[in-house]
């Protein structure tokens, strides 16, 4: 049995066990001419034995993706010939591996039988397993829905049964939502704990100089290479500060406009365009930033007698700024427009004209949305890596002059993980020590604007 071909059994089967458990519930619904009635709805009952075809349906195919591969390697491992695995240059993972890159339809000249002949049996043993399980699941749902079919009488409340599970399908989402969030954090402290063990802590947070590139030979300069952080935060926050410098004042005000000032033909016709940027793929902006505002900008410079850089921070910055509108702009416009109508007629009843009421009454009101809103953008422009990487470059210099090349700690990150890395050695897993600064760092600005919004909401509620 295929896999497209399960696919539309079960969905047959799950349109089935519905309607028949629906159909079911609405025909003791007639048969009752005197008492009380099922005490659900008819719809609630095929959808509780719809639940009990796709919950053990769902176990079975999750365990299987999971153990799959080690079940298929343990009955491989079983059917390979001896001699070959005696005759065979190198360890076993080795050979298992050639065995199932092996195609035995293309066979390559020289290829010994003996593996041709294994790859033969494992692309069997994959097809007719997978088949098997398929049936499986079938076999398990069907019973299962028709056991709950069972249960279709005047005493079993199948709203509340339903509604229960779906309590405790929510939960499981959140509770692997925590557990996932856990492991990336403990992921990310195991390897950077490796890399202080390497280079000292304050050598890294508070160092000057950051050159990871390790010397090939023992007597070259820089031999064990610079770990100091200082250039990269600086770098981020650089070009950070451009970004919102950008979008904040022109995203907030452009949804001040929309929300207050436009009519509403307006408004739904120039929300959508803006929102547009959005969509736009970091690499497109990253292209504008490289080609467009960069040399613009340098020409610029030079005519005001300045020098910049052909790679900057202000360039970056800029087209970052340009990136992040949308979401300044869209999330500020939904909340000042869920400002209470009430508050407004309260000031313009006290005599304050519109551009007093927007500033005095409106923005406080909105004031734990729209910081919401720039948190986000913050959050947005410190992860951002194309639009560096092609309009900033990846030189870690220690500057606050705009006009010059910097980086930022997400490039950085990137640049020590591309390509054949060994993770042991401290060129790399200074890449982890990166993410959990940053990670702690954000984590850290998350809480500071919680208590804002706290106070103000406080205040304003």
């Amino acid at each position: 049995m295929g896999f497209w071909s399960f696919l539309i059994i079960f969905c047959f089967l799950s349109f089935y066990i519905h309607w028949y458990g629906t159909t079911k519930a609405l025909k003791i619904n007639e048969d009752i001419t005197k008492g009380s009635k099922l005490p659900s709805l008819p719809s609630y009952y095929g959808t509780y034995s719809l639940l009990w075809l796709l919950l053990p349906s769902s176990i079975i195919l999750i365990c299987w993706f999971f153990f799959k591969p080690y079940i298929i390697d343990i009955f491989l491992k079983e059917s390979i010939p001896l001699n070959l695995v005696d005759n065979f240059k190198g360890n076993p993972s080795m050979l298992i591996d050639t065995i199932k890159a092996t195609n035995p339809e293309k066979i390559f000249p020289g290829t010994n039988p003996l593996i041709i002949d294994s790859a033969a049996y494992y692309q069997t043993l994959t097809t007719n397993s997978d088949s098997y399980v398929f049936l499986l699941v079938l076999v398990v749902g069907l019973i299962s829905s028709l056991v709950s079919l069972r249960k279709v009488s005047t005493f079993f409340r199948a709203r509340q049964a339903v509604e229960k599970a779906n309590i405790n399908l929510l939960i499981f989402c959140s509770v692997i939502a925590i557990i996932t969030t856990i492991g990336i954090v403990f992921s990310l402290i195991f390897e950077a704990v490796r890399f202080f063990e390497r280079v000292p802590f304050f050598d890294f947070l508070f160092g000057l100089a950051w050159s990871p590139q390790t010397a090939i030979r023992e007597d070259q300069i820089a031999s064990q290479g610079s770990f100091g952080a200082i250039p990269i935060f600086t770098g981020t926050l650089l070009i950070t500060l451009v970004a919102m410098a950008v979008a904040i004042p022109v995203g907030l005000l452009s949804a001040i406009y929309l929300a207050e000032y436009a009519r509403p033909t307006v408004r739904k016709t120039f929300k959508p365009i803006l929102e547009i940027l959005a969509g736009v793929p970091t690499v497109v902006y990253g292209f504008f930033a490289a080609i467009t505002v960069g040399p613009f900008l340098k020409d610029f410079v030079s005519s005001l007698g300045l020098s910049m850089a052909s790679e900057s921070a202000l360039a970056a910055g800029g087209v970052m700024g340009i990136m992040i509108i949308p979401f300044i702009s869209s999330l500020s416009d939904d909340v000042i427009t869920s400002v209470p109508t009430s508050l407004r007629d309260g000031s313009y009843a006290m005599g304050a004209t519109k551009s007093e009421t927007i500033k005095k009454v409106i923005l406080p009101a909105a004031l734990p949305g729209i910081v919401g809103a720039i948190l986000l953008a913050i959050s947005r422009a410190i992860g951002e890596t194309m639009i560096v990487v092609m309009a900033a470059g990846i030189a870690a210099n220690l500057t606050a002059n705009p006009l010059e090349a910097v980086t930022t700690v997400t490039v950085q990150i990137v640049t020590l993980l591309v390509g054949d890395q060994e993770f042991d050695s401290a060129k790399t897993l200074a890449a982890f020590a990166l993410g959990i600064t940053l990670f702690f760092v954000t984590l850290l600005l998350n809480l500071y604007a919680l208590k804002i919004v706290q106070k103000y909401r406080e205040r304003y509620e």
